[in-house]
């Protein structure tokens, strides 16, 4: 076990986007209070090689969690999916591109190809898969691929009715009904029956984290944090409008591209809600990144849980650190639960207001993603965050101006 003269700049090493070279793993929530005497080493991965970070947060919770009951009263997430798909009720100007047939070879050079695909280098690597930069050979793009073993994830049970490879499902299903200028995109999917191989072919986004306290405990910055502040909380508006509870949002998820604009990755633990109804029982994501109610074993609102970790973000944008860490994990959710949040007393007052809003610890209390967007401090020079007219909405609105000369004309002729 760590001991407690374990530094903040030690235990911050988990950040590897702020230019650290450690990383909380993922693991299952206890019970709150079952007096877990977990290492700090479950929270914070020791042992990582230098070219074996996430790409889009590659390592997965594997958490049990009894979901029998709330679905049980609802549709599966991957009926919702399957039926909007199967229907064309999908948020995309054009469909993901689905490729039946898998041709492993080697190119001139002796690189490993799928398809059209050379691969490059290796860019990640977790419990689910590995993650590789490759290059198109028709136009030279390059993408990143997500490899997976259909045979092995089959066996991996990550709740009573769902193993691994329901989650690597359901995250294609998800990504295949999404487009947004804020969330990682979904180019192709390989699934050659005739194979245990499996693929997502992704955007490649190059760029990470920025931080100029490179290797210390500073933050990134006011003016760079609520720039990436406002493209998480637009991308992930645009998720819980579409009922999508993301489920792990944290830094590692969060990548910039070379213009500098956040997208939102890793829907691999990500769920489908009805309309009006995203209670939750299956923990989420990350130790640290995890609310209040959820720690306390209970049934939760994912998006309000989306909500808080967007919180947990901001102050480790701001602060190069987190706000609640123990020893353990379950020291860190003791802390989560029952530690007030410590802000310093010369900070800028809406910040500080902001941030207090965002990790209440009663999510009734919470300030929702929709005012957040109007915030103060979210506005500043910049505005509001501006309302983004996604694909199934331009339809809508197509499909009611036409019907408006109609309805006109049919009234005309009575």
């Amino acid at each position: 076990m760590l001991n407690k003269g374990l530094t903040f700049a030690r235990a911050m090493g988990c950040f590897g986007c702020f230019g650290f070279s450690q990383k909380p793993r993922q693991q299952s929530r206890p019970v709150y209070g079952s007096g877990s005497s977990q290492s700090l080493e479950l929270l914070l991965d020791e042992e990582i090689e230098e070219d074996d970070y996430s790409y889009n947060g590659e390592v997965t919770s594997t958490a049990m969690g009894d979901e029998g009951e709330l679905q049980g009263r609802s549709k599966r997430p991957e009926e919702i999916l399957k039926f909007k798909v199967e229907n064309g009720l999908i948020c995309r100007q054009f469909p993901v591109k689905e490729t039946n047939k898998l041709i492993r070879s080697e190119d001139e050079n002796g690189n490993k190809m799928v398809n059209e695909y050379v691969r490059e280098r290796k860019i990640g690597s977790g419990s689910y898969g590995k993650v590789a930069l490759y290059r198109r050979t028709i136009d030279g793009k390059n993408y990143a691929i997500k490899a997976f073993h259909k045979s092995h994830l089959s066996k991996v049970r990550v709740a009573p009715s769902e193993t691994a490879m329901s989650d690597v499902y359901r995250e294609v299903l998800i990504m295949k009904s999404l487009e947004h200028p804020n969330i990682v995109n979904l180019v192709e999917v390989i699934d050659d029956l005739n194979t245990d191989h499996f693929y997502m072919v992704l955007e490649y986004v190059e760029g990470k984290w920025v931080c100029e306290g490179f290797g210390d405990t500073r933050g990134i910055g006011e003016d760079t944090a609520r720039k990436y502040l406002r493209d998480i909380v637009s991308g992930l508006m645009y998720l819980h409008a579409h009922n999508i509870v993301h489920g792990d949002i944290k830094p590692d998820n969060l990548l910039i591209t070379s213009a500098g604009t956040v997208k939102i990755g890793d829907f691999s633990v990500s769920q489908v809600v009805e309309d009006g109804d995203d209670e939750l029982r299956r923990s989420p994501g990350t130790p640290v990144f995890t609310a209040p109610e959820c720690c306390l074993g209970l049934t939760y609102h994912g998006k309000d849980a989306d909500t808080w970790a967007v919180g947990i973000t901001l102050y480790c944008m701001i602060f190069g650190k987190y706000p609640f860490l123990g020893e353990t994990l379950q020291d860190t959710y003791d802390k989560i639960v029952n530690n007030p949040l410590r802000l310093p007393d010369d900070m800028n007052p809406e910040l500080r207001n902001l941030l207090e809003g965002l990790l209440c610890k009663d999510p009734r209390q919470r300030i929702t993603l929709n005012d957040t967007a109007e915030h103060t401090w979210v506005v500043g020079e910049h505005g509001p965050i501006p309302q983004y007219l996604c694909w199934c909405k331009r339809n809508t609105l197509q499909r009611e101006e036409l019907k408006k000369p109609m309805e006109d004309m049919i009234h005309n002729c009575y």
